[in-house]
């Protein structure tokens, strides 16, 4: 296996609790057919992007969310220029406009992305990186071009993780991605993406794992009533801070994903469901 291709053991019917509070079919198909609207959007407007300003395709990425039915806090502010490496835990495909809406910038992503419908079509056209994970041999050349990006001050943005969980537990982060961020001499900036449910607990309606299809995903999330996507942006790590990748990981991880109150003990019991 290798560093491109973690394992996580989740799976939509290990993982992923059953919606007892889903909205009713016309509601759902409304906030489908809303993403669907806004991600056509998105594809036409992406020759005009650099055009285009920062706050404008933040708000972009806050109404994508919102339209599919997820409401959004975002705590914390990332430096809004200069080239920055953006990381943060992988639990749905809704962390990548979530992840934007803090800071535009070039997402990294497997290559198997390029053939998703609609999804695929704007990752592309919007400047997108694809990794080959089944090819090792390729990673210098792809840290190097990471590199070369941060350099340039553009923000790069990656999940280290390198897999989707359900939120109820969560992977380590992978060392290489970093050490372009090391090479570069840029700060690296962590983000924390929780799904919770109004009472704060966990909500798993938008993990996005194992055999999951993009479309059951999708209809899963715009079915689901009350969730919340808290993300967490947290004090940036300065370049030179650390001197390795392997330290740079490590303090770059945003620890467990449940930690208000006991949250050691429920971090524990979560990855004893997820059959860690």
């Amino acid at each position: 296996m290798s560093v491109w291709l973690p394992g996580a053991p989740c799976t939509p019917r290990g993982c992923v609790e059953p919606g007892a509070r889903a909205v009713a079919v016309p509601p759902a198909v409304l906030r489908l057919t809303a993403v669907v609207v806004l991600l056509l959007a998105g594809i036409a407007l992406v020759p005009l992007r650099r055009l285009i300003p920062a706050s404008v395709v933040r708000g972009w990425c806050r109404w994508l969310v919102r339209a599919a039915g997820v409401r959004v806090r975002i705590a914390g502010t990332a430096a809004p220029t200069g080239g920055l490496l953006l990381v943060a835990n992988h639990i749905s495909w809704l962390d990548v406009p979530l992840l934007a809406a803090v800071r535009p910038a070039r997402m990294l992503a497997k290559s198997e992305i390029r053939r998703w419908p609609v999804a695929g079509a704007l990752a592309a056209r919007g400047g997108v990186l694809f990794i080959d994970r089944d090819r090792l041999r390729a990673l210098p050349g792809t840290v190097a071009a990471l590199a070369g990006i941060l350099r340039d001050g553009a923000a790069v943005a990656a999940f280290p993780e390198g897999s989707t969980w359900c939120g109820r537990a969560g992977g380590h982060f992978r060392r290489a991605v970093f050490q372009a961020a090391l090479d570069a001499g840029v700060p690296v900036q962590p983000v924390r993406i929780r799904y919770v449910d109004p009472r704060g607990l966990p909500a798993t309606a938008p993990a996005f794992v194992g055999d999951d299809t993009l479309l059951a995903s999708v209809w899963r999330v715009v079915s689901a009533r009350g969730v919340i996507a808290e993300v967490e942006v947290r004090p940036a790590v300065p370049p030179g801070r650390h001197p390795d990748r392997r330290a740079l990981a490590r303090a770059a991880q945003p620890g467990t994903v449940a930690n208000h109150g006991d949250g050691h003990r429920e971090g524990a019991l979560s990855k004893i469901k997820c059959g860690l």
